[in-house]
């Protein structure tokens, strides 16, 4: 560690200090400040002064008081122990921290992110000749060379730290159980590697190759996954305004999806939202292993009450948890939950700092951060030549619910899924309020070969369902002007089968045990039976049926009801219901005789 560099407090602006006699450090080095000891991070450097955020509660600190510089990067602590764990913004463990000091975190209160006291059971990999690592075997940057068993879902991977110079090891404890902080091996640089590193949260973790997105991250929800997928790798915002269901929507994409690890960020939320993600996760069971949700999980709380530089770096701090997991060969998925919050810390520090505002007081360079984070995802080769891959989903909460405010515009630049929530759909309590006009997807491409190996029918259903529903927006125009009786039935079918799109495929319910969640292989089969009625229905209104009549078929009712009364696995009940309605259009048929039209 270098040696430390002192300096002293010269101009106090809320979270923003000035100080002097720290020139020769360097950007985005840690400081302790005060007598409380609290954490900043320079963020301008000149000759005459330096400038400093801090991350806690500045309240009762005096100019000329001491600033002490580290000479290193804000970084956060990787290794066993973090699922399951709840942090703040600069990955202090909130709940040992509560149980030291309370309901309100003290000044400088410190405590170290992982357990330094607990033993891990540390168990060998093989080296790339077959053989156990042990004293002579050949390193490189990011070969995992054993495992931990972090939680009964969850094996972590002990990998060589990035920045390792060693090519080999001279020394290598073999199996057993260590601390975190006890010596595992050595290379011949005599650099030690133990079960746990430091890495800076601004720098990207790095991997071998950046691979093309081709696999959706199966969420469970049939307005996401056949309408506006997202990729194992993509990135997707939730823009929507207050009520419209973004936190909820994020909850149940975190319960059910297919990811490996779960990385909640809730970045400036208000305090009871966040208060009922930290007591509902742990009650949470994960559908895939029937435990607990947070033996998979790893959650970030920083409050909007909260300091707003801690606010500022969570997303930083959270996306380099995950990509620690990505380089394990894992697939993660991260909830920010808001950007639009992130955002305003960005615009209020910059405006102490006294910096040209640009649109709407944002900072200029507020597209550049957002693009340094939606950027860190990706599917990718790691350095261990496995495949990873990190998902951002990250709310955004644009005031008023409009959607050309900056923080949206500029989200869009750089995100592939669109899902805009519908304030009509909120109020009308269909939910997922995901609307079908404004949202779009340019991951269909990528992934309709998986689709297409697991059901080729995904992509005609899709667009046809999606053309009827933009079809039915333009007649519903007209209905509100003459009503829809002056409407031809070829044209009043539309509505029809529109709301059995919006009713028996897009709503879902989260609190109906066979509704939460619907299997790829059941919401395909849905859409197809609900548009092959609509195909059967136009054929027979051409022959001469009335509309009254195809409305009045039983199986109306039970194609609406097959997302609440038939189990994932229930395929057969669900063909059935198709069988039923072929069936009833056959014997509606009959009794017209076929004309042309």
């Amino acid at each position: 560690m270098s040696e430390v560099i002192t300096g002293k407090i010269t101009r106090i602006s809320g979270p923003i200090l000035y100080a002097e006699g720290l020139s020769s450090c360097g950007l985005y080095d840690v400081v302790s400040v005060g007598e409380e000891n609290l954490i900043g991070e320079i963020i301008r450097l000149d000759k005459e002064s330096t400038t400093i955020q801090i991350y806690e509660d500045v309240t009762g600190m005096k100019i000329g008081e001491k600033v002490v510089s580290h000479r290193r990067p804000l970084s956060v602590r990787l290794g066993p122990g973090l699922i399951g764990t709840i942090y703040d913004g600069i990955q202090r463990p909130l709940e040992k921290l509560f149980d030291e000091t309370g309901s309100f975190l003290h000044p400088g209160a410190r405590i170290d992110p992982l357990d330094t006291q607990k033993k891990w059971h540390f168990q060998p990999a093989l080296d790339c000749e077959g053989k156990p690592f042990s004293v002579g075997s050949p390193i490189a940057p990011g070969m995992i060379i054993g495992t931990v068993q972090e939680t009964d879902s969850v094996a972590h991977k002990i990998m060589v730290p990035p920045n390792i110079r060693g090519r080999t090891f001279v020394s290598f404890s073999g199996e057993g159980d260590y601390t975190i902080d006890e010596i595992i091996a050595k290379t011949e640089f005599d650099e030690n590697i133990y079960l746990a590193h430091y890495w800076p949260v601004r720098n990207p973790r790095p991997f071998t190759q950046k691979l093309t997105v081709s696999e959706p991250l199966v969420t469970g929800q049939r307005v996401i996954d056949v309408f506006f997928p997202l990729s194992k790798g993509g990135t997707a915002a939730i823009p929507g305004g207050f009520g419209t269901g973004k936190t909820m929507t994020q909850h149940a994409i975190a319960k059910w999806c297919d990811a490996d690890i779960i990385v909640y960020i809730g970045c400036g939320e208000r305090g009871n939202e966040m208060t009922d993600v930290l007591t509902e996760f742990p009650q949470l069971i994960d559908p895939r292993t029937n435990r607990s949700l947070m033996e998979r999980t790893i959650l970030i709380a920083n409050t909007s009450n909260m300091p707003v530089a801690a606010r500022e770096v969570s997303l930083y701090s959270g996306i380099t948890l995950a990509e620690y997991y990505r380089d394990m060969g894992m697939h993660v998925a991260i909830m920010a939950d808001s950007t639009s919050r992130w955002a305003e810390a960005l615009r209020e520090l910059s405006g102490r700092m006294e910096e040209m505002p640009a649109e709407e007081g944002f900072p200029a360079y507020l597209p550049t951060r957002l693009a340094e984070f939606y950027e860190r995802a990706g599917r990718i080769k790691t350095l261990s030549n496995s495949e990873g891959s990190i998902s951002i989903i990250g709310a955004v909460s644009p005031p008023g619910g409009d959607f050309s405010e900056p923080v949206t515009q500029h989200t869009k630049r750089f995100i592939r899924c669109f899902w805009a929530l519908d304030r009509e759909l909120a109020n009308a309590r269909h939910y997922p309020a995901i609307g079908w006009i404004e949202s779009y997807s340019e991951y269909v491409d990528e992934i309709h070969e998986w689709w297409d190996k697991f059901d080729p029918r995904w992509g005609t259903v899709r667009a046809a369902a999606l053309d009827l529903l933009k079809r039915e927006q333009r007649l519903q125009q007209i209905v509100r002007l003459i009503g829809p009786d002056a409407l031809p039935d070829t044209e009043r079918i539309i509505l029809v089968v529109s709301d059995m799109i919006k009713n028996g495929f897009l709503q879902q319910n989260a609190f109906d045990s066979i509704d939460v969640f619907s299997v790829p292989e059941k919401q395909v089969l849905i859409l197809v039976i609900i548009m092959e009625f609509y195909e059967r229905a136009m054929v027979s209104i051409k022959r001469g049926a009335p509309l009254i009549q195809i409305t009045a078929l039983n199986c109306v009712e039970k194609i609406i009801r097959i997302k609440t009364t038939y189990e994932n696995e229930d395929i057969a009940g669900i063909q059935a219901v198709g069988e039923q309605m072929r069936k009833e259009f056959e014997e509606l048929d009959s009794v017209y005789k076929a004309t042309s039209y």
